[in-house]
């Protein structure tokens, strides 16, 4: 797949010999190609030469046998997000690898804990969670098990600098560090939508704030359907007492499927990837609400960004309080490096002390109030508002203990 193959050309840029294994000669065949088609593009940018290609090419040798790789150091698994498939994978990969090898899932958010537990060797399980494009994009999220050896988290952190990304720890967590905070910001700009904005006056905002984009063109640029088997799978076991949104699931069943299809929040000329609003789909949104019985109101600027914001610097600091995240830091390290948050900004959590934990805390506080479960504050977070204290004098105290 795209991923296994970008993570492929990182070791080969790196120098290092890569066995990239599928499970069929076709899957093989399409992603050697659209390796040596990824690199096609950085000759044309000048970026490497024909022999640098080849160089980085002769690194990576197909195979359809795990058996092939049996004396590899370390294996970095890239398959659907399925844990039973995974679980599968690592019971072969126990069987196969070499006594010490590092068995690495790059699974963006499942229980790694419950995969190490279908192998003999736990202590050597890890997390090597890369993000899209794996060959381009600069973080490596390292998720620590319960039972991963101290020497396995120093080798997979010190294997991010040699592959030219910056590598943060993270405990196991549903989305670890990215991915947890993600969830908030993209659970409330739907809900915005829902309830009075539309998806061009949220992206402006984003951007205003200084996104390079907005998140309703980011979903249509990388494929509203990006995730919906996995969405319609749990509708089956989610809270009926809670609020979801399932607006994205509505536009995928339309053939909304965004740039791909000329359609999704917004539409799209042939050929053209400007976002247009779309008066069809803001006509589709507003019966949507009427049908489920939201009376919609206007939206302004800031609170379309408290709503995406604050429930980001809410949740870091229920990672904090819980030991998923070290230190605030790392929180920020994470969203400059992987998911775009705007460097002027330096991140959700610098964010939040310069804006003032008290003024965070109290507007969290009220939208608990207003909204629900989803918004129920982070003790932490509290706790350091009370306080008038901030996320980084936390962190400093934690040193000056040792913690």
């Amino acid at each position: 797949g795209t991923m296994g193959g970008g993570i492929a050309m990182a070791f080969a840029n790196a120098g290092i010999p890569v066995a990239l294994i599928d499970a069929d000669a076709a899957g093989l065949e399409r992603g050697l190609a659209r390796i040596r088609a990824n690199y096609g593009q950085s000759v044309k940018r000048g970026k490497l030469s024909d022999a640098d290609v080849e160089q980085r090419m002769a690194l990576i040798q197909g195979t359809l046998a795990l058996a092939d790789a049996a004396d590899a150091d370390l294996f970095v698994e890239a398959v659907f997000e399925d844990l039973a498939l995974k679980q599968g994978l690592f019971r072969d990969l126990d069987a196969v690898a070499r006594s010490g090898a590092i068995l690495a899932t790059n699974t963006s958010g499942l229980d790694i804990d419950a995969i190490a537990a279908v192998t003999r060797r736990p202590q050597d399980v890890i997390g090597a969670h890369f993000f899209s494009p794996a060959h381009v994009m600069k973080l490596l999220e390292v998720v620590r098990t319960e039972r991963t050896a101290d020497d396995v988290i120093a080798t997979l952190m010190a294997l991010g600098p040699r592959l030219g990304k910056v590598a943060v720890l993270a405990r196991v967590y549903p989305g670890f560090i990215g991915n947890a905070l993600f969830r908030q910001y993209n659970r409330e700009a739907h809900f915005l939508v829902e309830d009075g904005a539309l998806p061009h006056e949220v992206d402006a905002a984003l951007t205003g704030f200084g996104y390079a984009m907005g998140i309703f063109a980011v979903h249509d640029m990388a494929g509203n359907d990006v995730g919906y088997p996995t969405r319609k799978a749990q509708m089956a076991t989610r809270d009926p007492h809670r609020r979801w949104n399932d607006l994205i699931m509505a536009l995928v069943e339309q053939g909304r499927l965004g740039q791909k299809s000329g359609q999704g929040w917004y539409r799209y000329d042939a050929g053209d990837r400007t976002p247009k609003r779309d008066p069809e789909l803001e006509a589709f949104i507003l019966r949507y609400a009427a049908e489920r019985g939201i009376t919609r109101r206007p939206i302004g600027t800031q609170e379309i960004l408290e709503r995406c914001l604050y429930g980001m610097v809410n949740e870091g600091a229920r990672l904090l309080e819980r030991g998923i995240a070290q230190r605030p830091g790392d929180i920020d390290v994470v969203y400059l490096t992987g998911y775009g948050f705007p460097a002027a900004q330096g991140g959700p959590m610098w964010m939040a002390d310069r804006i003032g934990l008290k003024t965070i805390a109290a507007r969290v506080q009220a939208l608990h109030a207003e909204l629900g479960a989803w918004w129920e504050p982070a003790p932490l977070l509290l706790q350091l508002a009370q306080a008038g204290s901030s996320f980084a004098q936390w962190q400093a105290g934690r040193q000056a203990i040792g913690a």
